[in-house]
């Protein structure tokens, strides 16, 4: 019986070393692919990423198109189409001989 316990202690210390390596690079392997800067956080970053390239493109045609309104207000010329049609929002007037068309709120014409 004592060959048996000596041989099963000798056995358990041989096992150390490799159990140990294999815990180890499990280890590193599960960080790798859920850890705070592995493959699924990486991916995750990556359509975050996306969706705000895709943000900006739309804020800058945003801006774009401002731009180009307040340009036609600004400068040495001033488009006059622009200015009347920004005057007439701002006072909430119309011409004598103009016809107005009420349309819904939520079908705006620009």
């Amino acid at each position: 019986m004592r060959g048996f316990g000596q041989a099963l202690t000798r056995r358990a210390k041989e096992a150390v070393l490799p159990l140990a390596f294999i815990a180890v690079c499990f280890y590193f392997g599960w960080h790798a692919r859920h850890g705070e800067r592995g493959l699924i956080a990486h991916a995750q970053r990556s359509e975050e990423i996306a969706l705000a390239r895709q943000e900006l493109v739309r804020a800058e045609a945003a801006r774009d198109t401002i731009e180009r309104r307040v340009q036609g207000l600004r400068g040495d010329h001033v488009d006059r189409d622009q200015l009347d049609e920004r005057a007439r929002a701002l006072l909430n007037m119309v011409g004598r001989d103009e016809i107005v068309l009420p349309y819904p709120a939520g079908q705006r014409l620009y």
